[in-house]
């Protein structure tokens, strides 16, 4: 179990917060607007109300025993700048910081964040990838960094009745099938959807099953193209 730390507890810091303690890790929530703190008291381990740029005032609340803090401050940029200075200082392994704009994301990097999000920017570039990529045969995109992504794809015509042996889809495409759903039909005649995720080698492919991969960019769109 992780330590964190979620500085600034606005609607993205509190969701990062909330979801850090869903998953059972010790959360630190601070903020100095005290209704916002009473907002995530119930969710977190220690929620408290401090002016995040006082290095003493943090330090009291143990800020500096933490594995990775999140500054979630956005648009109080000479705070977020104020913060991760300090918690560059206090030798914290993993410092994650929201930015409001691309020279801000790289003022934060230059002075110590070792990693820093754009919300806004990086969902809106992840719809439009989706949007763009989404097409009759592939059924969702999820863009996993600037060169790979998870694809789920209906199977090629070609594919059916044969196994994922006889495919060899790591060899012949250069990516790899995790997954594979398929759908049926119970016996109230609804259809249910099955997720294989331990997809073996003499598995056979039945027509308008789904292949979720895992691949590089170029090589996914090849196997688009199939479609």
């Amino acid at each position: 179990m992780k330590q964190f730390a979620v500085i600034g507890l606005g609607r993205f810091g509190t969701s990062v917060a909330k979801t850090l303690s869903e998953k059972e890790q010790q959360v630190i929530a601070i903020d100095k607007n005290e209704e916002l703190v009473q907002g995530v008291m119930e969710y977190v381990t220690k929620a408290v109300c401090l002016d995040a740029t006082d290095e003493k005032a943090v330090k009291s609340v143990g800020l500096q025993n933490v594995d990775v803090a999140i500054c979630s401050i956005g648009t109080d940029i000479e705070s977020s700048i104020l913060i991760t200075l300090m918690l560059k200082d206090l030798n914290i392994p993993q410092i994650v910081c929201k930015a409001t704009s691309v020279e801000h994301k790289k003022v934060l990097e230059k002075i110590g964040a070792t990693k820093v999000i754009l919300p806004e920017m990086d969902m809106g570039k992840r719809l439009a990838d989706t949007l763009i990529s989404v097409s009759d045969n592939v059924r969702e995109h999820i863009g996993l960094s600037e060169t790979s992504s998870i694809i789920e794809i209906i199977v090629p015509e070609e594919f059916v009745g044969k196994s994922l042996r006889d495919l060899d889809i790591r060899v012949s495409y250069g990516v790899n099938v995790i997954a594979i759903k398929k759908h049926s039909k119970n016996d109230q005649g609804e259809e249910e959807e099955q997720i294989n995720v331990t997809p073996q080698a003499d598995d056979l492919v039945s027509k308008g099953d789904i292949f979720v991969i895992f691949g590089e960019n170029e090589k996914l769109e090849a196997l688009k193209n199939k479609g």
